[in-house]
């Protein structure tokens, strides 16, 4: 049985879904407005992962995973660029949407944006101002937190800790520093409301979005750690008093991508972009990054640990190419892989699992059944096997290097593979004086040209991608 460490309990909990065999699944998406990095990376591989296993399981899912299209940081930028909002959210939705394509990320079931469900957080906040749980004030409403007495348990936080030392917005119109907005008075990009031209907070979106697309009660709620307070919180507090009944049932948050041991984040500028990364990583290196540490922990990011893990999913997918496609696995790694799996999505642990079929099918043990259940299984933590080893004609590698011989003058007499060996000899020699400048551009122009050096302790070999 699959067990989750569910953050409102802070204990691993069997998961126990509310309609057997069907699971709803909500995790905060984007806020468009930039270009997605590593940490974006690190949360949607991670529940896409979960998605991935779920299904895997055999459970219906229905994953839903939002789009934030409304919000200070958008407007700024908007304004800024004196264009409408949508300019700037149509362009970061569309760089969002090709990174997680480019990540191997499966799109979810359901990713609906904030603007298009305006109606329905109007009406969550009428009915929380009815019931007495919100309160208007000048074209603001907030919503009243002492009023809900289970608030502060999902951070595992009293309300009377909160008080003291929480950093809140403070405002005069609060009746309590730690009520927060759930609408926000703006006449110069608002909405029409009950209260006057005004926006959402951030907030009662997502509480207004899982309602509309999955109803009172979910699941699972998952995101990044640095969003159970005060986003879940209060996402928690607000949905449970609209709707009478447990928003849900298990919580689920990622740990930070850190960068010297502090979170990667843009407001800290520290951060590197997908598209970045993918011009030195494919994909499934960096999805072998991050699913080898357990998915509640920091990840220390560093380029050692990310080349380590580039080798790494390169002898994975490797390890297919020339094996044809079946359907017959090997039922006892199968069951070593859903032990680790159902053991708090541990990864590192089914990480393991696939590296020993590799080692099984070097070895010729059935190595065309090791090499189908590890597709099979690798493909469940969403790698992309048809990044596997490509084989190439003669005449089709000498097509590839053409270019490659004026850039480092060498002589078109010479085979294409002894031109590939004098390269790569150029760069060892490049490593070996510490030009990691040189040897940087060297691996740049191949990449350039579709060829990836793979370095390992027994030398660097190449690929045609």
């Amino acid at each position: 049985m699959l067990k989750i460490y569910n953050t409102l309990s802070n204990k691993i909990e069997d998961f126990i879904p509310t309609v057997e065999n069907s699971v709803k699944m909500y995790v905060c998406g984007p806020t468009v407005y930039d270009k997605a990095h590593l940490g974006h990376a690190r949360c949607y591989i991670t529940w896409d992962t979960l998605y991935r296993y779920l299904k895997f399981s055999g459970y219906n899912v229905t994953y839903c995973r939002n789009v934030t299209d409304v919000d200070d940081k958008i407007l700024k930028k908007a304004d800024e660029q004196k264009v409408l909002p949508e300019v700037i959210t149509d362009k970061y939705y569309k760089s969002f949407s090709d990174s997680m394509k480019n990540l191997n990320c499966l799109k979810p079931d359901i990713e609906p944006r904030a603007t298009k469900t305006i109606g329905e957080m109007i009406a969550m906040v009428k009915k929380l101002e009815q019931t007495g749980f919100a309160y208007a004030v000048d074209g603001d409403v907030y919503f009243r937190v002492e009023k809900y007495s289970k608030y502060g348990e999902l951070s595992s936080q009293p309300i009377k800790d909160l008080m003291k030392g929480a950093r809140v917005e403070t405002s005069d119109k609060k009746e309590n520093p730690l009520d927060f907005a759930l609408w926000k008075k703006d006449e110069a990009h608002g909405y029409n409301s009950p209260w006057g031209k005004g926006r959402p907070g951030w907030h009662i979106e997502c509480s207004a979005m899982n309602k509309k697309h999955l109803g009172d009660t979910i699941d699972i709620h998952a995101g990044g750690a640095d969003l159970a307070f005060p986003h879940h919180e209060n996402e928690r507090a607000q949905s449970e008093c609209a709707n009478g009944c447990i928003f849900s049932k298990y919580w689920m948050h990622n740990g930070f991508v850190t960068i010297n041991k502090e979170k990667m984040s843009k407001s800290l500028n520290n951060f590197l972009t997908i598209d970045d990364l993918l011009k030195k990583y494919d994909c499934n290196a960096i999805r072998l990054f991050i699913l080898t540490n357990h998915y509640r922990m920091p990840v220390e990011f560093n380029d050692e640990a990310l080349t380590a893990a580039s080798n790494g999913a390169k002898r994975l997918i490797n390890a297919v190419a020339g094996f044809d496609k079946n359907d017959i696995y090997d039922e006892d790694t199968i069951k070593d892989f859903k032990e680790a799996m159902d053991d708090d999505l541990n990864t590192s642990k089914a990480l393991a699992v696939l590296f020993k079929l590799v080692d099984k099918i070097k070895k010729n043990d059935r190595a065309d059944i090791m090499a189908n259940t590890l597709r099979y299984l690798g493909g469940v933590l969403g790698f992309n096997f048809d990044l596997a080893k490509k084989e190439v004609s003669k005449e089709e590698l000498l097509k590839i290097v053409e270019p490659l011989y004026d850039e480092f003058s060498v002589d078109k007499a010479v085979e294409p593979d002894k031109l590939l060996e004098r390269i790569i000899n150029l760069r060892k020699e490049a490593r070996a004086n510490k030009d990691w400048a040189k040897s940087d551009e060297i691996r740049d122009i191949l990449l350039k040209n579709k060829i990836q050096l793979n370095d390992s302790k027994e030398g660097t070999t190449w690929q045609i991608l």
